[in-house]
């Protein structure tokens, strides 16, 4: 146990006197030689005014010129010399006039001594300062004392400085106001901030607080770092009896830093009042104050005040405006942030990196985020490790992992491939690629893992439907005791929704629950989409209905899951009551609310709804909501109008617009529009299967075998693969997978004698199979026998033999579930009493007595 014991004489324990502490200086006196050569004075003077100017090379050739006109320098010139190296952070050329000083054969005293331990401090040389600081002996006084706390302080060995500041105390030497300092930066640290504490109380009653401002900023930076306790840190600020520009600034930074921008924009209005003229640094930080708050118009007027007082030019400031213009602009544009940084004069790494991630934060801009990247390395601007993050993950958002390897191969190149934020954006950028096997590759490479490594390679796992591999590492993530955070949470119920695994989201549930997390928003966020992807509507609506805090994206998340279940009024109705809270919608809000018209059919709500986000609610509809239309009227069958509304639109239509009306066109057997479709998806997509197969499925229906071999000629001919369709159910924590004509399974024979039963029960009850559903011109009895194999059927009977009857079955399948098995599921849910959930790529089916809540619209 450390115990520190600090006096508190009746007298501030200022420091004796210089005399008393620094005996040596009075014995800096230079070799007689050098006084009586008449060159030494001048030449001793012309190597303090190279000093003053900051031409450090030029002094150390006049320190050579002084030794070739014997007129050796002493002392003194040495430690002149040494303060400016340090001055001007110029660490090398201070280490060069080291050797030189030992070979000048001078007895060095304790000001030049403190003066290398500073040096060497400074450079990060930790063992050299202790070497120097253990060789000095008697020598050392209290600023000697104060150089070494100060340079373990600052080179993050927190507990060196901490024991060394005790063993000073333990020697009769009373702290300065350095020493405290460097002291209180040392337990600027959750580990040790009550030792800060302790020193606080010291400080106040040796009267170094009120002394000198610098021990003030220091206590207000440890509350803030240590346990981001501002109110502690703004009790110091108001107690300080004189503060300057700076204390003001660091307040204003710690406020903006820690999530308190509104009390920084607050501070910075009563600085000004208080008569200090605002500098670079406290205009960066309001402006990322504004930034956080959205506040766009009070960031242009600063901007304004900046070009005003000339500090527009400044790269902190620039920095700041290409970020806050960038986060604050309306439809993710960067054209005013672009400005921002065309308008500095100079670049660096820093600006450089802003720009690059404001494009690729900006979600549309990856492409130009690579090019201003390639534009950076051109101008022999290196890159630093935020650089590298940022750019792989637009090469992750583009998945061009391609480009991506060629970055990190420069990342290896300058030795920042193995820093956290690198390889976790390594992680992400193959993960969002769909490659799995490296983004693991990448994972395990990783010399230090922090939760952001194990997140990313979470999410990855949890976005790439590989579900088992994701509740594994969540367990290693326990073991290890790093730690789980809301963002861990959310992407475990993002990996068990995927795959619709409600059982391993309820378990996700109840440990969250207990870890404490049951009101963080993005949590409620996450479990009401995942009880809604796994089909449980109820306990999703149960977790929406609790939440106390809810955003935009905690409405949104509800909307979609009424309209992805066919409650289409429900959905609607839970729209307007989103607006009568006074949450404004975006863009993906509309996305649901249009995707809830068109599962039901509701053409002219949908319209209103369209027509209303630029007119009520100045949203530009984006491609998506002019597919959801296109879909609304496809679905309904009014092909001509959804043409027409496609040859309307502000710029050219897309694939998922073309995509879209080709899935309408085979739903409602329209093959001459469904080719056109077919033939500009593959104008924009030459290499896209599903319009190959869409198409031949438009054929097939029709019975044009012909054109249906001429399509899979075609795709063949291009190594196109159709992607196989799987259906799957979770049984006791397992998830249980099934393709068409499966047999793999452990129970297939008592699953295809369920089957058998099924049907013959089925037929009984009056369904016929619908043939037209088998794709491939074979006899009609053998059709009627490939539709009893296909996979969502063959998950069904499996469920009937291994769940309860009072528990639902719950299916997932990755493509559209066909007319035949749908119909088919309807009478299996009467015949046998169960309710059937079906999900598939397009919507929710609840299925019970025979009746299916899409209403047999979809």
């Amino acid at each position: 146990m450390i115990t520190l014991s600090l006096s508190s004489p009746s007298q501030p324990l200022l420091p004796p006197s210089s005399k008393t502490l620094n005996p040596s200086r009075q014995n800096i006196i230079p070799p007689s030689d050098s006084r009586k050569n008449p060159n030494f004075e001048s030449l001793k003077n012309r190597l303090i005014r190279q000093l003053d100017v900051g031409h450090l090379h030029h002094a150390i050739s006049t320190l050579d010129l002084m030794t070739q006109q014997n007129a050796p320098p002493d002392l003194t010139t040495y430690s002149i010399l040494l303060k400016s190296c340090i001055r001007f952070r110029n660490f090398q050329l201070g280490k060069l006039v080291h050797r030189k000083l030992i070979q000048s054969g001078l007895e060095l005293d304790a000001v030049v001594l403190n003066t290398l331990i500073s040096l060497y401090s400074k450079c990060g040389d930790t063992e050299t300062a202790r070497s120097i600081f253990e060789e000095m002996g008697s020598r050392r006084d209290l600023v000697s004392w104060s150089a070494i706390v100060s340079c373990y302080a600052n080179n993050n060995m927190e507990w060196q400085a901490i024991c060394t500041f005790l063993d000073m105390l333990e020697l009769g030497f009373y702290p300065n106001e350095y020493c405290f300092t460097a002291m209180i930066r040392a337990c600027s640290n959750a580990k040790y901030s009550w030792i800060g504490e302790i020193i606080y109380g010291s400080v106040l009653k040796t009267g170094y607080f009120e002394a000198d401002i610098c021990v003030g900023c220091e206590l207000i930076d440890m509350f803030a770092k240590s346990s981001g306790d501002l109110g502690s840190a703004y009790k110091v600020f108001e107690k300080m009896p004189e503060r300057n520009l700076v204390t003001w600034t660091l307040m204003i930074t710690r406020f903006a830093q820690l999530g308190w921008a509104r009390d920084a924009i607050d501070m910075f209005l009563d600085m000004e009042f208080s008569g200090y003229a605002p500098d670079r640094f406290t205009y960066s930080s309001v402006l990322s104050a504004c930034t956080e708050l959205g506040l766009l118009a009070l960031g242009k007027q600063l901007h304004s005040r900046v070009i005003c007082f000339g500090l527009a030019l400044d790269v902190c400031v620039g920095c700041s405006l290409v970020n806050m213009y960038a986060k604050c602009a309306a439809d993710g544009l960067v054209d005013d942030s672009r400005k921002a940084f065309e308008w500095m004069p100079a670049h660096n790494v820093m600006s450089w990196t802003t720009i690059i991630t404001a494009y690729v934060q900006s979600g549309e801009c990856d492409n130009e985020a690579i090019e201003l990247f390639c534009r950076m390395i051109s101008g022999q601007i290196q890159p630093n490790q935020f650089s590298f993050s940022s750019v792989l993950k637009a090469c992750g958002n583009l998945t061009d992992p391609c480009i991506g390897e060629q970055v990190y191969a420069y990342a290896v190149k300058l030795g920042l491939a193995s820093v956290n934020c690198v390889g976790n954006s390594l992680i992400s950028m193959y993960a969002k690629s769909g490659r799995m096997e490296d983004a693991r590759k990448a994972f395990d490479i990783l010399f230090e893992k922090n939760l952001v490594s194990y997140n990313a390679i979470v999410d990855g796992y949890a976005k790439n439907m590989k579900s088992e591999e994701t509740f594994l590492l969540f367990n290693e993530i326990s073991d290890t005791g790093i730690g789980i955070n809301a963002f861990t949470f959310a992407s475990l119920l993002s990996g068990a929704a995927s795959i619709g695994a409600m059982g391993k989201g309820e378990q996700i549930h109840g440990r969250l629950l207990k870890e404490g997390f049951e009101s963080n928003q993005c949590i409620c966020n996450a479990l009401i989409s995942m009880y809604s992807r796994c089909g449980n509507i109820e306990s999703a609506f149960q977790v929406f209905y609790q939440m106390e805090d809810r955003n935009v994206i905690s409405w949104t998340s509800m909307i979609t899951g009424f309209a992805k279940h066919g409650f289409a009024a429900r959905a609607l109705e839970m729209f307007h009551k989103m607006l009568e809270t006074g949450t404004k919608p975006n863009e993906i809000t509309f996305v649901a609310v249009l995707s809830a018209c068109s599962h039901v059919g509701m053409i002219s709500e949908g319209r209103k709804h369209f027509n209303s986000m630029y007119e009520v609610h100045g949203i530009v509809p984006r491609m998506e909501h002019y597919a959801c239309m296109v879909d609304l009227l496809g679905r309904s069958g009014l092909l001509v109008e959804a043409m027409e509304f496609i040859n309307s639109m502000p710029f050219m239509a897309d694939a998922l617009v073309w995509r879209t009306l080709l899935g309408a066109c085979r739903v409602h057997g329209n093959t001459e529009l469904g080719k056109h479709a077919a033939e500009m998806i593959l104008e924009q997509e030459p290499d896209d299967p599903a319009a190959y197969i869409l198409l031949s499925n438009l054929h097939a229906s029709a019975g044009q075998w012909r054109d249906v071999a001429k399509i899979r000629k075609s795709m063949k001919e291009r190594n196109l693969i159709k992607e196989a369709g799987y259906s799957w159910i979770e049984v006791e924590n397992m998830v249980h997978r099934f393709h068409v004509g499966d047999t793999s399974h452990p129970q297939s024979r008592e699953i295809y004698r369920e089957l058998d039963q099924l049907a013959a029960k089925i037929k009984e009850m009056g369904y016929i199979p619908d043939t037209d559903f088998v794709l491939h011109d074979v006899e009609e009895e053998q059709k009627e026998q490939f539709l009893f194999q296909h996979s969502e059927k063959i998950a069904v009977a499996y469920g009937i033999i291994s769940t309860t009857p009072s528990k639902p079955i719950r299916i997932f399948k990755n493509l559209r579930v066909c007319g035949d098995c749908h119909t088919a599921l309807k009478y299996i849910s009467m015949a046998t009493e169960r309710e059937i959930v079906v999900r598939d790529s397009n919507r929710f089916h609840h299925m019970k007595n025979g009746v299916c809540s899409c209403n047999d619209y979809w």
